[in-house]
């Protein structure tokens, strides 16, 4: 409906899909191209139509007039007292008998021009689906439309040696050590060094100093301007085919393309997480129509997004880090000082202006999670701008949450609540730092790891959360409390385990979402399961402008309610919140699911209230030995919060179900 909306209106922006998980991203672009090559063929059969009809139009009208003449030679050959005067016409022709009109008639009739024949090619079978480039018909549907969809490094990189790599952050930073601007410019000096020209830059790895770049991200930058995508529809497995057939970069490709394409495909935390969206979407025309599909959890998804929750092991790693860069800047203050120096230049003159905000794609920095325009506008403060001054700034917040943890984990500590203000406050009497440093932490962060050409960002990830965590707070300390600061000291459902943690959580999901509200002018919330209907701009704080609810129909009856209120031991069964830790309803779940997938074939999906009842349900099956009569039948696949790892367990889920071994999936 929108792609035919866009087709009548061109002035209409991009429409912005975004939905989970990769394979609902390669099914929506299946669906999408199917639906492009139904209509550039109906478009194609309706202008040769209107091809025909302007022929057979134009032949009828040459064919009259070409009766007209005929009949006037005939009344002026048969009729040799025709005055020309026209005083007699009428006499003379009803004079002349039903002869001559008999003959007009027939001559009239044997003059009639035939139609002509209509030569028909071979028919075309309509394609089903159609991906990849279309460089006919005028691009996809008809109307030059280049549809893409993003996602990471890892579901995009071409490169041999690092499609290798197991894990999401060994691909970053992989990638990044070979295309960050530091690692290029490295890559050069080398080159240069050893006689090699700049024409040689397609090779993988340097003689010199066996400095690696991506030969795909090097064939990317020389093209330069010529890096244009023909229309058609791009799922993650044409891009990376048509990247590889360019010796293009797929995924730095489609992130310069997004700004060409008619229809983009993406996951939530693209628009959402303000992190992620600074560097992708920030140049979408506000005329863009945003969807968001299975949006049923979109409130909790804006909560993640500004949530952060750090762990007492966090905190020894984020110390680790900061004896790390804390070693790095003494041997940059050695050997290349002017470095350090020209970024405290740049802290002087502002964030905009050193430019952390437009960074280039491939460069290696963090973006904000969030940023008021008091940041963006202003200088640094000066008792951070120096790099080791900065270092023992971030010390000392990191030694008082460790305290504070410690105070929680005693023997007479428990659960604390506490609002920003109050926390910030009494952080400040503690460790005499200032407020206003603290909003600056996590850009500060990011402009040091860049300073120091840090290619494995994932390896700082605890510290990163650190200053996420002391910048949210100092920005939101004031005003109607947004967030609340927990402090813990168990933060594991591990029964028995030891884990104090402190999680700043955010308590409006409207923070993340209404910069979109505000910025574009057509936002689609839907979703199955959007009930109740009327809670979603109660929670997300916005006036829909058209709310619709639709019944389920189905062509079969394929649903079969099943209410148990008993176990197999005549014990009652219910998911109460009061009953959830009764060891009976624990143990009667797990046989009832036991013993249900002992007798269904294929597939079993079980759903859970929450992760962390989820976990705690495992958890307590392990011991009674309740996993290990599931696996007698099927095998076991849970579903976790790491986008990547549900994307596989699904995969390996389907999979097991086609191949006839039977699955369960716990989601």
């Amino acid at each position: 409906l929108i792609t035919s909306y866009q087709h009548a209106h061109p002035n209409t922006g991009k429409l912005v899909y975004c939905t989970r998980t990769v394979p609902e991203m390669n099914s929506v672009m299946e669906e999408l191209g199917t639906v492009l090559a139904y209509r550039s063929e109906e478009l194609r059969k309706e202008r040769e139509a209107m091809a025909a009809g302007a022929v057979i139009s134009s032949s009828a009208v040459v064919g009259d007039a070409m009766d007209i003449e005929s009949a006037a030679g005939s009344q002026l050959v048969d009729n040799p007292n025709h005055n020309l005067n026209g005083s007699n016409n009428d006499a003379i022709t009803n004079g002349n008998g039903d002869a001559n009109g008999s003959n007009n008639e027939q001559q009239h009739q044997n003059r009639q021009p035939r139609k002509r024949k209509r030569i028909y090619g071979p028919k075309k079978s309509q394609p089903q689906n159609q991906l990849g480039p279309i460089s006919h018909n005028n691009g996809a549907g008809g109307s030059g439309v280049l549809a893409l969809c993003l996602s990471s490094r890892r579901n995009m990189c071409v490169h041999e040696r690092v499609m290798r790599e197991s894990d999401r952050e060994a691909v970053d930073a992989a990638c990044r050590s070979m295309t960050a601007p530091w690692a290029l410019e490295r890559a050069r000096k080398a080159r240069h060094n050893s006689g090699q020209g700049e024409g040689d830059g397609g090779n993988t790895a340097s003689n010199n100093g066996n400095i690696e770049t991506c030969p795909y991200f090097d064939g990317f930058q020389s093209a330069g301007e010529a890096t244009s995508m023909p229309s058609g529809v791009y799922n993650l497995d044409e891009l990376k085919k048509w990247g590889k057939s360019k010796s293009w970069c797929p995924y730095y490709l489609t992130r310069q393309a997004i700004n060409h394409a008619s229809v983009l495909v993406f996951n939530y935390q693209y628009m959402l997480d303000p992190k992620v969206a600074k560097m992708v979407s920030k140049e979408l025309e506000s005329e863009s129509i945003i969807v968001f599909d299975e949006a049923h959890n979109i409130d909790s998804v804006c909560i993640e997004a500004l949530s952060v929750t750090i762990h007492e092991r966090h905190l020894e790693q984020a110390t680790r880090s900061l004896g790390r860069l804390s070693s790095e800047v003494s041997r940059i203050k050695a050997s290349d000082a002017t470095r350090l120096q020209a970024e405290y230049q740049n802290l002087v003159n502002g964030l905009v202006d050193q430019g952390l905000l437009d960074a280039p794609p491939n460069e290696v920095g963090l973006a904000s999670n969030i940023l008021g325009t008091d940041i963006l506008n202003e200088a640094v403060p000066g008792n951070i701008r120096r790099a080791e001054h900065f270092i023992a700034f971030m010390k000392k917040i990191v030694e008082h949450l460790k305290a504070r943890l410690r105070t929680v984990a005693g023997p007479r500590g428990g659960v604390i609540s506490e609002t920003p203000l109050a926390f910030l406050h009494r952080m400040i009497t503690t460790t005499s730092l200032e407020a206003k440093p603290l909003k600056f932490a996590y850009s500060r962060l990011s402009s040091l790891l860049r300073t120091l050409q840090v290619p494995n960002l994932d390896d700082y990830n605890a510290l990163t959360d650190v200053a996420d965590f002391a910048s949210l707070v100092s920005t939101y300390s004031e005003g109607s409390p947004k967030f609340a600061i927990i402090l813990e000291p168990n933060g594991s459902s591990i029964p028995g385990a030891s884990d104090p943690v402190i999680q700043l959580a955010c308590l409006d999901s409207s923070l993340a979402i209404a910069p979109l509200f505000k910025r574009f002018g057509s936002v689609v919330i839907t979703s199955g399961t959007l009930s109740p209907i009327d809670l979603y701009p109660k929670l997300l704080q916005f006036e829909p402008c058209v709310s619709e609810s639709f019944n389920m129909s189905t062509f079969r009856p394929c649903i079969r309610p099943l209410i148990i209120t008993r176990g197999s031991d005549q014990l009652p069964v219910s998911t109460k919140f009061d009953d959830r830790g009764d060891m009976g309803v624990v143990r009667n779940f797990g046989s009832m699911l036991v013993e249900l997938c002992s007798s269904i074939p294929d597939g079993v999906v079980a759903f859970f209230t929450s992760y962390s009842y989820m976990e705690s349900i495992i958890s307590e099956w392990d011991g009674m030995g309740i996993l290990r009569q599931l696996t007698k039948s099927k095998l076991v696949f849970i579903e976790t919060k790491d986008v990547v790892e549900t994307t596989l367990a699904l995969d390996n889920y389907r999979r097991a179900c086609d191949s006839g071994r039977g699955a369960v999936f716990l989601s």
